[in-house]
């Protein structure tokens, strides 16, 4: 297996596929004006692998999307929508071209890739945002260059450390107990779960099971058991160093956007590597 990292850049646009694009018109008595609304590619982190034979973007490099529009302005300013937690998910559905796409079923990376490729087409790659220096503990304004983002695509682990079972899973053997664990690519679904349970856990108790919450989700057979006992009792008495491997390891083979970059203290000397979020405020460069 081969790691390949490519710089996103800017949006590619290409002329759209298939049926042509929609007109919008809008006219009166003294004018009329139409436009076609701009499309774009996008490249998959994934290239299009670990989906089924049925899904869509099997074997597809790349996604079109619509450029924003006030339509998905509303949708991300919709009060509704960011108490719920939808906001995004509601427009990456509405930016989808191919209307077969489920959102929910994108992998995660692929999902990020969408959003940037979103946010740099409407309202460029310039990217300011408040940042705590973790030395100096002072806030100050930093600012970010989205096109410096890279398309990850692959991984550079061995055939002893990873195995691909070409469905879509992975097998790994942990460093402490010497168990074989399979485990799966995150999708959106199942990042909605997990903002869900993480949710639930602080209604009901005094903190958040993130670990084990994670497993849960990542986790999909011990040892060739792929029952919900077996997976459960994994995740039960799992050291935390095969915890942590499974983790590193999930990272470091699923595809995403790299959104690393270099950070500065303004006050200190102070710098390291830091990653750029994504969330619903990440559209709104003027807040």
């Amino acid at each position: 297996m081969s790691r390949n990292k490519n710089r996103v850049g800017g949006p590619t646009a290409e002329p759209a596929a298939g049926p042509p694009p929609t007109v919008l018109q809008e006219g009166t008595t003294s004018n009329t004006f139409s436009f076609v609304v701009p499309t774009e590619f996008v490249e998959l982190p994934s290239q299009g692998n670990f989906y089924t034979e049925e899904h869509p973007l099997c074997g597809q490099e790349s996604i079109e999307i619509k450029q924003m529009t006030a339509k998905e302005e509303d949708m991300l300013t919709s009060t509704t929508l960011l108490r719920k937690g939808v906001a995004l998910d509601r427009v990456i559905r509405s930016l989808i071209v191919d209307k077969r796409i489920n959102p929910d079923t994108l992998l995660v990376g692929d999902r990020n890739a969408i959003i940037l490729s979103a946010r740099v087409s409407g309202y460029g790659s310039d990217y300011n945002t408040k940042v705590t220096c973790p030395s100096c503990t002072v806030t100050s304004e930093y600012s970010f260059d989205l096109n410096d983002a890279s398309v990850y695509t692959g991984t550079d682990l061995t055939e002893q450390e990873l195995v691909d079972n070409q469905d879509g899973t992975f097998d790994t053997i942990l460093p402490k107990t010497q168990i074989t664990v399979t485990f799966k690519l995150l999708t959106g679904n199942d990042e909605k779960n997990l903002t869900s349970a993480a949710q639930a856990d602080r209604k009901k108790s005094n903190y958040e099971k993130n670990v084990t919450r994670q497993l849960s989700n990542l986790v999909v057979a011990v040892n060739g058991d792929d029952s919900a006992q077996a997976i459960q009792y994994l995740i039960d008495n799992i050291p935390s160093i095969d915890s942590r491997h499974i983790r590193t390891i999930y990272r470091r083979a699923a595809p995403n956007i790299d959104l690393t970059q270099r950070y500065a203290c303004t006050e200190c000397d102070y710098a390291a590597d830091m990653e750029v979020p994504l969330s619903a405020d990440f559209f709104w460069p003027d807040r």
